[in-house]
């Protein structure tokens, strides 16, 4: 399973000098050659650098050559940093949003997923390109609960479909692990940044 550091570890964000538990932040390497490289599960050996998961501060930190000084060498990261992270992190959900499909966690469409949500704990998925009026026939007042982060091509993938606008996750450790990925990969996307998309409480 795709996993990452204890969320109550707490570390310092390069750019903004601001404590916070490492599931809000994003850790980054060194490679041998200079290269700063995301380490999103936080595994990889060697001094770790922490930048807040969000697009602001990661391009500040590249802006500032703040890597350079985290690390204490030379540091090159790549102009487009952020947009790498963001990558990473949508390809990170659809993991993890495989590994539930496949242990019978997660179901797709607008039917399954109705019939899941009248269980309590369910996380409901919808394409941020998909239609509002759909969602709030689905969900009725937890509309406003539902994640819209990922387009349906990207919810699609995982389930073998071209297209899903609809995804239900039985509540659990693995749909915990799906929100806190989307919840970084929110600071990463720019609509999401506008409130436009997101998970809105």
């Amino acid at each position: 399973m795709v996993g990452r550091g204890a969320s109550g570890n707490l570390r310092r964000c390069l750019a903004t000098g601001e404590s916070g538990p490492t599931a809000t932040l994003v850790r980054f390497a060194l490679a041998p050659d200079g290269c700063v490289v995301p380490d999103l599960a936080g595994r990889l050996p060697g001094r770790g650098a922490w930048v807040g998961a969000r697009r602001e501060a990661i391009e500040r930190a590249v802006a500032k050559n703040l890597f350079s000084r985290a690390f204490r060498a030379g540091a090159r990261p790549e102009t487009g940093l952020a947009d790498t992270v963001e990558r990473l992190l949508a390809a990170r959900v659809a993991t993890l949003l495989g590994i539930a499909r496949r242990a019978g966690a997660a179901v797709a469409g607008f039917e399954k997923c109705r019939f899941w949500l009248a269980a309590r704990g369910t996380v409901l998925l919808h394409a941020r390109d998909g239609s509002m009026d759909g969602l709030r026939k689905l969900a009725g007042a937890d509309a406003t609960r539902a994640i819209r982060l990922l387009d349906a091509a990207e919810l699609g993938a995982p389930f073998g479909r071209r297209r899903v606008v609809h995804v239900a996750l039985a509540g659990g450790r693995l749909a915990a692990n799906i929100e806190g990925e989307c919840a970084r990969l929110a600071g990463l996307r720019e609509a999401a940044r506008e409130g436009r998309e997101g998970r809105q409480a």
